[in-house]
């Protein structure tokens, strides 16, 4: 089957924010596929000003740090801004982390070493890099959103480092009305919904009044083990791993899904 149409016959709900959904909204419909975008979740940068007054006292204290981890695109995206706005060159010995492919490619504009495990895309296989081992007495600087998980922190905090948190940026969840996204997925013939976090996951649910059975025949594509296991958890039933977010990822998973439904 040609690229043009190996996606063929798919009708993709994509429901990650906006601002990355374009490279892959175009690969879909380069391939022969169909998307739906409702973002469920939108991003905002922090703007109270006691709250940039934190970050930007980090941010110049970066040489400070033995290395700089990011969770997620949106924590590479907006922490690069502010190193760029106070760092005409980034401290010398200072290490990028990142969660996941994705995360890591948005971040090698930069002259520095980003590490990323290749085994997955969760904290967990980010704890377990090498570098992240021996790290008493080492500071570290993370870069994430306002609220999420604590596993990060808490675990690198267990191993004697000191961890202060970058927290850049807002999840806003839009107020779609009553019914309005069930009724998107009937109206657009939805037959396969990516979904690339846990919050996103739980906001469909919302949305849905928590009957999974409005959904039960639709393949739900998810970035990790963790998320699928959460999805079936919910009632889920046809949920898939894909391994990872990143644009090449979900593409190859989308792929695969288009295959089992010809």
């Amino acid at each position: 089957m040609s690229e043009q149409a190996r996606l063929g016959g798919l009708n993709v709900l994509l429901t990650r924010p906006q601002l990355q959904s374009a490279g892959l909204v175009a690969a879909i419909s380069a391939q022969g596929g169909r998307v739906c975008e409702l973002p469920l979740i939108e991003i905002a940068a922090v703007t109270d000003r006691d709250a940039c007054e934190v970050i930007k006292n980090r941010i110049l204290s970066l040489d400070q740090y033995h290395a700089a981890i990011f969770i997620s695109t949106n924590a590479a995206r907006i922490g690069l801004e502010w190193i760029d706005a106070w760092w005409p060159q980034l401290p010398t010995g200072l290490s990028a982390y990142a969660v996941g492919p994705g995360t890591a490619r948005a971040l090698l504009v930069m002259d520095w070493p980003v590490l990323y495990s290749d085994k997955g895309v969760t904290s967990e296989h980010l704890l377990a890099l090498p570098g992240l081992q021996d790290i008493n007495g080492r500071r570290i600087a993370l870069f994430r959103g306002v609220g999420g998980r604590e596993l990060i922190a808490e675990t690198l905090r267990s191993r004697g480092a000191t961890v202060d948190y970058l927290e850049l940026y807002h999840r806003h969840t839009p107020d779609y009305g009553s019914d309005m996204v069930l009724n998107m997925i009937r109206r657009e013939q939805i037959n396969v919904i990516v979904i690339t976090s846990a919050q996103i996951l739980d906001v469909l649910l919302h949305a849905l009044h928590n009957d999974t059975s409005a959904i039960a025949s639709i393949p739900v594509l998810v970035p990790s083990e963790r998320i699928r296991q959460y999805a079936l958890s919910v009632g889920l039933t046809r949920v898939s791993n894909a391994g990872a977010a990143d644009d090449e990822t979900v593409l190859e998973a989308l792929a695969g899904i288009a295959a089992s439904l010809r």
